[in-house]
């Protein structure tokens, strides 16, 4: 191993706005909106704000599930928020005062409801429409998924993303120490997965949604560019379930909602109708634009 720097913490911390590598210039210790900016609202009962991360992707994908199931309730608008300082919108910030990525405001009964954080999202939605959560006894089984999503992914995204493919420098320490990491959750779940078709047992729940769009994006190689780097290869009970879940019309629908990037077929920048797939991508906004 290479030998550290002479770095000693200062006993008081202090921000250096010029730190923090990619994402530097959003970054700030502080909480709170920087401008007013009021959110767009839809026609429908539900509004999603978000941004087709791994975290937004559970959301789309869940409620295109649910649409899938003929709960015609769960139709919805999805809003772009880029991360470049939209997230601290004063409008962004009242829905979720963490200013993160997905916020859902449920508009559906009297008073307004808003929900934050994509697992909480994710047992609203379940919850309130009765399906993808189970009611028997594998119930504790799936949230105890979910919420090993919500505790394990900081360390595969913040952790490990940040130092392998973010940091203004490679630090060997940090990349082994979140490398290592990552590898043993890889591990925790594939041996979850040898001899069950999902997480919770036989059947498809939110703790599955919750989980794919993290590990199947890194089981594929496309999240940081660090699957030969980590050999997701070798996790075949984890590419098995990767691949069974991708087949999904409402994952492949859910995954297009709120993206901004890769082939522009596959970017439904905003879904405000089940037609929007099929007549507002941008490949098809390009179309129109240039006929």
């Amino acid at each position: 191993m290479t030998e550290p720097t002479d770095y000693v913490p200062p006993k008081v911390w202090s921000w250096n706005k010029e730190s923090g590598g990619r994402f530097a210039a959003i970054n700030r210790p502080v909480a709170g909106p920087t401008h007013d900016k009021e959110l767009p609202v839809g026609r429908h009962p539900l509004q999603l704000y978000s941004l087709a991360t791994p975290n937004g992707v559970k959301v789309t994908v869940m409620l295109e599930e649910l649409l899938a199931r003929g709960f015609g309730g769960a139709e919805y608008d999805a809003w772009l928020i880029k991360i470049d300082g939209n997230q601290f919108g004063s409008g962004f910030v009242a829905v979720n005062p963490n200013s993160k990525i997905p916020a859902l405001m449920d508009r559906s009964g009297p008073v307004p409801v808003r929900v934050f954080e994509s697992g909480a999202i994710l047992m609203h939605l379940a919850e309130k429409f009765g399906a993808l959560l189970p009611t028997d006894s594998t119930r504790a089984e799936c949230l105890s998924w979910l919420f090993w999503q919500m505790g394990a992914a900081p360390y595969l995204g913040g952790g490990f993303g940040h130092f392998y493919a973010y940091a203004p420098a490679k630090i060997e320490y940090a990349i082994d120490r979140f490398a290592m990491e990552v590898k043993r959750q890889l591990d925790v779940l594939d041996r979850r997965l040898a001899d069950r078709e999902y997480l919770a047992g036989k059947d498809y729940t939110i703790a599955d949604i919750a989980v794919w769009p993290w590990y199947a994006g890194l089981a594929k190689g496309l999240l940081y560019g660090a699957g030969e780097f980590l050999e997701v290869e070798a996790y075949k009970n984890v590419q098995r379930w990767t691949d069974t879940i991708a087949k999904r019309p409402a994952v492949k629908r859910g995954r297009m909602v709120n993206r901004t990037w890769g082939e522009p077929a596959s970017q439904l920048h905003e879904r405000h109708d089940a037609s929007d797939f099929e007549t507002k991508t941008q490949d098809k906004l390009a179309s129109a634009e240039g006929a």
